[in-house]
Parts: C-alpha cells; structure tokens; sequence
C-alpha cells in the first residue's frame, strides 16, 4: 500500500469515527415502549473496531513519514513541518499587508486639511511580495510531499 492510499484511508476513517459517534449518541437512549433507532452497543463495537484501525494507520503513516527521505528537506515529516509553518508565516505576512494597507476600510482620505493621516507602519508593497514567495514556496513544497506520499511504501 502506497503512503497516499493510507492517508485517504485515514481521511475516510475519521469521517466513519465521526458518524459512527453521532448515531451512537442519537441511539443511546430511546423512549420505552418503543425500539430504538439502532442498536447502540453494536455501534460502539463497530466504532471501536474503526478506532482500532485508524490507531495502526496512524502509527504506520507516522513511522513511514519519519523515515521516507525527501529531496532538499530531510524526512517527510521534516518536509510537514516546514509546509506548516510556511502556512503560518504566510497567513502572518498576509494579515500584516492587509492590516497596513487599511485592511478593507478603504483609503485613508481626510475631509479636511486638520484631520490626521493614518499611514502605513510597514512595507505593503515588500510584504506583498514576500507572501507571494511564500505562497509559490509552500505550493513546490505540496507537490513534493503529494508526490512523496504516492510514491512511497507504507512501512509496517
């Protein structure tokens, strides 16, 4: 099984988990006289089967993640690492333009000569373009890793 089929199985996992715990608390209990929706005890197996399974792909992704290499970044989980913050740092960088370039309120006009400017404190312009590095770093950097995941081995 290649890396990319196990976290999509994760993904799908996870969504069962979810399901699997809405119905067993809309079953947990049920007015007497009448039967309940579903069987709430063979709900809880069966999440806990699923939760069985989503705890070997967790470990199995993880060991895998730390041992694939990736070109340029170390191991996959290094190359996770680094996405995530480059996610942060950009959003950062991009809130910090915003905020200096008025941040939707429009432009600072004054109606009359004795109002006060408000002005820029930083660079909208460098940070603009330094978001726009970011964003192409962290799209190279997703690539690599979506590659990485369809092209590796899970390990046992």
């Amino acid at each position: 099984m290649k890396l990319g089929e196990a976290l999509a199985d994760r993904a799908d996992a996870v969504r069962r988990i979810e399901q699997l715990r809405t119905r067993v608390v809309a079953s947990a209990r049920y007015q007497e006289g009448e039967a309940p929706a579903e069987d709430a005890q063979e709900l809880l197996t069966e999440l806990d089967e699923v939760l069985g399974r989503l705890e070997t792909l967790i470990r199995r992704i993880n060991r895998t993640n730390a041992t694939v290499p990736v070109t340029g970044v170390g191991t996959l989980t290094d190359a996770l690492a680094r996405r995530d913050v480059l996610r942060m740092r950009h959003a950062a960088i991009s809130t910090a333009a915003d905020a200096a370039s008025g941040g939707g309120r429009g432009p600072a006009l004054r109606q009359l000569r004795s109002e006060l400017r408000i002005l820029p404190a930083l660079p909208v312009a460098d940070l603009r373009a330094r978001a726009d590095e970011l964003a192409r770093e962290l799209r190279e950097l997703d690539v690599l890793i979506q590659r990485t995941n369809w092209e590796a081995d899970l390990l046992d």
